[in-house]
């Protein structure tokens, strides 16, 4: 696991020596155990290790192929890079080390660029430098963990993983991009291809991107591709009983965990206690002959806390469990560092605590496996069924009754809803009464008059709901969720639950839940590593049928049965719980004074990126506790913060 920078220009263009360690020292906490760089003829190339695999000198980079053709700097692990050695010996090579970057130099020497990136297992991003067609090819992995963002800035093409080294560079500019900043207001996150900063984009997952030197043209290519994975395990099912679904999904599972357990340095995971964490430390305490180190987080609250149902499972396992309880105050600290921890606004709070337990962890581990994505390949969110089931009662009453029942319920101000209801939840729920229940019915309304599940879901998973009107002189770009030719593609799916999986799987996973996790860890230096997200875990996922997903009303079926056979099913049976923090009664109390001082209206206005009005009613409504706006005013704060980051001097890491 490292980061790397670089960036092309002409050879007569003006060339400050210390640009290129600038941009690598921006990058330090992504790789604090060597670096290096190789310039030649207007390329510049820069790499901060991590030293995980091949401790040696032999692993240092820039490394170059035998041949002298390819230079490469590289993000990431290929876990099958053994297997692939054993096929490139057949060649007569003799190796210098052990790292799997020189088995990917042998590879393309052998069999070429795009065939070696199929063949390998892994997570990644890398710049390969071609000194004999003089072109640079950007590759990021199938489902997009590691991140690599590049662009033009002045006739200087650029590229690095994260965009805080870019910044380092003259020539950026550093425009902000509204049509991006609408898309952040909706989701929370910016999605791929797009950045913060205008002509600055993410390299999307999948893709291996081309410059040419010559004509100074950029191409792309899809080597493998999400939405085409999912269809094609729809059209071709695993065809055999549910109980050989689950032998099989174990098979596979247990080598992607054992591949992935590979490291010549300290290695861990990270447990919840949720089906998707203990699945993973389960299948590597099955491996392993020494007790696996798990780490786990908790809260002094009860809604938020799984810490004791990590334990749980951590003694009935035999790991080496580890766990912090954080305090409101230890939690409210990591604030200040995210703007510059993200790179770019991001407003996923569960950060937060992600950052927590990476930081607990690097403290024993450099390397720690995770349960990332079992949701959104096992149908684990309850937003799936929620949609399919509200969208099969909506469709029985003709749209125009709805939108006529949603005009009606909006009509009258949440607050004397909450007024109305009061009574009535007394005396139907006694002391389980409904918090806010003008507020949900606001909410409900708008499902109400929702012509399909696919609009369901996409108000679900929006924030703003109308972010061109928030975000003044915006347009808001077309996604991944709202492209027509997606959606078409994945009509064929002919299932709104694995459409919306499918959805999740091009954007959410990748955006959210991947950059969270990326960013939180490597700002302490900790390897990442999700087995889920090994691409054969992925294709068998889309194979099993949902019926063995999602089965006698019980979401991940066939991975909950393969959990079973490890751990005792009274340990994880419980209601889902979110990895979340107290945010909305935060900014209630003890966050007011830091929010009020960046959604000034002065300020606001002042800077031009937002209607203030639109900001200031739910601020107000959200202190005098008529609605619960915090998803919102997170998302206005955190761009906030990230701009007050931007008109700091440069720090380097």
């Amino acid at each position: 696991m490292c980061g790397f920078v670089g960036y092309w220009q002409s050879v007569d263009s003006p060339e400050n020596p210390s640009t290129l360690t600038k941009m690598m020292d921006a990058i330090a906490h992504r790789g604090p155990d060597d670096y290096g760089s190789w310039v030649c003829d207007g390329i510049f190339m820069g790499h901060r290790r991590l030293a995980v695999v091949d401790l040696s000198p032999a692993g240092h980079q820039p490394m170059r192929s035998v041949s002298q053709r390819y230079i490469i700097i590289f993000n990431g692990e290929i876990y099958n890079h053994l297997s692939l050695r054993r096929e490139l010996e057949s060649f007569g090579l003799r190796w210098q080390g052990h790292s799997d970057t020189e088995t990917l130099l042998a590879g393309f020497e052998y069999w070429g660029i795009r065939a070696t990136i199929e063949k390998a297992v892994g997570m990644f991003a890398m710049a390969i430098w071609d000194t004999q067609l003089r072109q640079l090819h950007l590759v990021r992995d199938r489902i997009g963990e590691k991140p690599l963002y590049y662009g033009w800035q002045n006739d200087v093409f650029m590229f690095g993983s994260e965009l805080k080294s870019l910044k380092q560079h003259p020539a950026f500019r550093g425009e902000i991009n509204r049509d991006a900043l609408s898309l952040f207001m909706r989701h929370a996150y910016i999605p791929a291809p797009h950045s913060i900063y205008l002509d600055i984009k993410k390299l999307e997952p999948g893709t291996i991107l081309t410059f040419s030197e010559e004509g100074r043209s950029v191409t792309s290519l899809c080597y493998w591709s999400g939405s085409k994975t999912a269809l094609a395990g729809k059209a071709h099912p695993f065809g055999g009983t549910a109980e050989q679904a689950v032998d099989h999904l174990e098979s596979v599972l247990l080598n992607a965990v054992g591949q992935q357990m590979l490291a010549d340095v300290p290695l861990g995971a990270f447990l919840s206690g949720g089906v998707d964490s203990s699945t993973v430390v389960a299948l590597m305490q099955a491996q392993s002959t020494q007790p696996v180190k798990t780490f786990s987080i908790g809260f002094h609250v009860e809604r938020y806390n799984e810490a004791e149902h990590a334990a749980a499972v951590a003694r009935h396992l035999g790991t080496e469990h580890t766990e912090l309880y954080v305090t409101p105050q230890q939690a409210m600290d990591v604030i200040p560092n995210l703007a510059q921890l993200y790179d770019e606004p991001f407003a996923d709070s569960s950060q937060i605590p992600t950052f927590l337990v990476s930081q607990m962890a690097r403290s024993h581990v450099t390397v720690a496996l995770s349960g990332d994505a079992g949701d959104e390949l096992f149908a684990g969110y309850n937003r799936y069924v929620l949609t399919q089931k509200t969208w099969h009662q909506l469709s029985k009453l003709p749209v125009n009754v709805r939108q006529l029942l949603a005009k009606g319920i909006k009509s009258i101000p949440p607050g004397a809803w909450n007024k109305i209801a009061a009574p009535l939840m007394g005396i139907l729920l006694g002391h389980n009464r409904l918090a806010l229940p003008g507020d949900k019915l606001h909410k409900a309304a708008s499902v109400l008059s929702s012509r399909n599940a696919a609009e369901i879901y996409r108000g679900l998973v929006s924030t703003w709901s109308d972010p061109a009107s928030l975000v003044l002189n915006s347009t808001e770009p077309i996604t991944a969720l709202t492209d027509p030719q997606i959606a078409k593609a994945l009509k064929e799916l002919n299932n709104d639950v694995e459409q919306m999986m499918a959805y999740d799987m091009l954007s959410y996973l990748p955006d959210d839940i991947l950059v969270k996790v990326d960013r939180a860890a490597m700002g302490v230096s900790l390897e990442t590593r999700v087995p889920f997200l090994d691409h054969r875990v992925v294709e068998l996922a889309w194979q099993i049928p949902l019926e063995y997903k999602l089965r006698d009303g019980q979401s991940k079926w066939a991975l909950r049965q393969v959990l079973y056979k490890h751990v005792p099913r009274e340990l994880i049976e419980r209601p889902k719980m979110g990895f979340g923090i107290p945010i909305d009664d935060w900014l209630r109390g003890p966050l007011r004074e830091w929010a009020e001082e960046l959604i000034n209206p002065t300020r606001i206005k002042q800077e031009g990126f937002f209607n203030y009005e639109m900001v200031a009613e739910k601020w107000d409504e959200h202190l005098s506790g008529k609605r619960n706006w915090s998803q919102h005013l997170w998302c206005v704060l955190m761009f906030q913060a990230w701009l007050d980051n931007e008109k700091q001097p440069s720090q380097l890491n």
